[in-house]
């Protein structure tokens, strides 16, 4: 696991929020799941989106 602190990412579509933290189990992404572990093709759960359309925030 590494120490670098978890990062939010935003849909750039609809702004569906991803946090690294606390995943989307309802989406079979759990706690922890780093943005570079998720699928390249996977696809925001709400609008479709797919993942390259996805920016970095900061909150």
């Amino acid at each position: 696991m590494s120490d670098a602190p978890y990062k939010v990412w935003q849909c750039r579509t609809c702004g569906y929020i991803y946090e690294e933290e606390h995943g989307d189990p309802g989406e079979g992404l759990a706690a922890g799941t780093r943005w570079a572990d998720i699928a390249d093709d996977w696809v925001c759960p709400l609008c479709g989106t797919p993942k390259s359309d996805f920016d970095m925030i900061e909150l």
